[in-house]
């Protein structure tokens, strides 16, 4: 039920939000607070509006990335999409992106919503509003002060499989996310997205996150085609006693700044201008669930008329969300932004980023959204920087993240607590050579901000 003062909510929260950007706290989620404070319903009410419901994505990793790549793809098939594009993944993140979406009687215009929620605030969402489409991407080790065991975040996201009225998309290649489709409702779709079995040994799950294949040399060459090679399929090969579902999509290859994806009965490619290699089985989760999207668009609108090659068109275009491999032009140097978050994200990182020819600096903060436990920075493997070295360790635990180096025989040049100091000096030093700056949450948004002091730094929709 509406409170009789509904009407002034978008007033009231509009207001909050313009003198937040005056604070020059524009990505405060005070806005989102005080709604969901005054008005409950404001959340469900709003997003009932839409006629293509809710995408909700979830995850360990890749959550913001994801959306971004299935918020851009719709858009660029022609529907109207609201998103949170920050990777303010709480409910009361949303809430405040709304406000900047609705009119002053709350109306929005959009056709569907896609959300990034973090694990445990997904739960407090699907309580509020059911999701039409479900993305859930993997589970890893990650804020262990928050979630415990990775058991316990597969448990939240069967809580989301549970709330999904239309489909839930699951990573086939994650157990414990496959393992969600027990959880399905009656009456829900379920489909998967996948590797092909020469691409496993690029992305192991959890419980393989040490095996030796992680450190293959080929994931630095650009120019590494994975695809079609029979050995390697045969090696990869998963129990056959277990048959496997089949998905709507598969990351079948890697090519030079693109992919090879098989979807729709046929193998395609494209470029990407993504970079990572782990957002290319990202990708394969995105093609998944737009299909999935347009197989129930309007059949008077565009989207339902769009195939793969469109889909794969649109991907080809989507950029990378801020702070996830987002380059920054610092009077003609590139600084590339990396988050890093838990074991496997910082593993995989290493591996899709060759340090050759670039200077890296690491700011590890132990903020609340960065997860206050640290202690996982111990299974992450430095070797692949000894080469080159870390010019500077910044960052609240900066002596941790400076003796973790040290035990891997990493060269550090300085350790410095604050960032502003340390990005001044790191930005100083070897001027015209390209820069690759890898960090926690938190400390991302501290040194995203740093450099928006000095030099132009794109609107993240803040």
């Amino acid at each position: 039920m509406e409170p009789w003062y509904a009407f002034m909510i978008p007033a009231l929260g509009k207001g909050i939000r313009a003198l937040s950007r005056l604070a020059r706290h524009g990505g405060s989620a005070l806005p989102g607070k005080v709604i969901e404070a005054c008005d409950p319903d404001f959340l469900a009410r709003t997003l009932a509006q839409l006629p293509g419901g809710v995408v909700l994505v979830s995850g360990t990793n890749g959550k913001t990335t994801t959306t971004r790549m299935v918020a851009s793809i719709l858009e660029s098939l022609g529907m109207r999409v609201f998103t949170n594009p920050t990777g303010s993944n709480f409910t009361r993140g949303v809430v405040s992106a709304l406000l900047d979406k609705v009119d002053m009687k709350g109306a929005i215009d959009a056709d569907i919503a896609v959300l990034e929620l973090d694990e445990a605030y997904a739960v407090h969402f699907v309580h509020q509003v059911e999701p039409k489409y479900a993305l859930l991407l993997n589970v890893m080790r990650d804020q262990l002060d928050r979630f415990g065991e990775i058991d316990n975040t597969a448990k939240l996201l069967g809580e989301v499989a549970r709330h999904t009225t239309g489909t839930v998309v699951l990573n086939r290649e994650d157990p414990r996310i496959s393992a969600l489709s027990r959880e399905i409702p009656i009456g829900t779709q379920c489909a998967y997205f996948g590797l092909a079995p020469a691409m496993r040994k690029y992305f192991p799950d959890d419980d393989n996150m040490h095996d030796d294949n992680m450190h293959d040399d080929s994931m630095h060459d650009d120019k590494t085609d994975a695809h079609g090679s029979e050995e390697a399929a045969t090696l990869a090969e998963p129990d056959q006693m277990t048959p496997e579902p089949s998905a709507d999509v598969t990351l079948d290859g890697l090519v030079d700044h693109g992919a090879i994806f098989r979807m729709d009965g046929a193998t395609l490619q494209t470029t990407v201008r993504l970079e990572g290699v782990y957002n290319l089985f990202n990708a394969a989760a995105a093609l998944t669930v737009v299909g999935r999207v347009i197989r129930n668009a309007p059949s008077d609108s565009k989207a339902s008329a769009a195939d793969a090659h469109a889909m794969l068109k649109a991907l080809s275009h989507v950029t990378p969300a801020f702070g996830r491999g987002e380059v920054i032009d610092f009077h003609g140097t590139p600084v590339e932004l990396v988050l890093v978050k838990n074991p496997m994200g910082f593993r995989l990182a290493l591996a899709s980023f060759d340090p050759a020819g670039h200077d890296t600096m690491i700011v590890i903060n132990d903020d609340f959204a960065d997860g206050r436990d640290m202690s996982w920075l111990w299974d992450v493997e430095f070797t692949t920087l000894r080469q080159t070295g870390v010019a500077v360790v910044s960052g609240v635990r900066a002596w941790d993240m400076a003796l973790r180096l040290d035990y891997d025989q990493v060269h550090v040049g300085a350790t410095e607590t604050n960032p502003a100091t340390a990005l001044e000096a790191f930005l100083a030093v070897n001027p015209s050579q390209p820069k690759r700056i890898f960090c926690t949450y938190t400390a991302m948004l501290k040194v995203r901000t740093l450099i928006s002091h000095l030099t132009k730094v794109a609107d993240a929709g803040l």
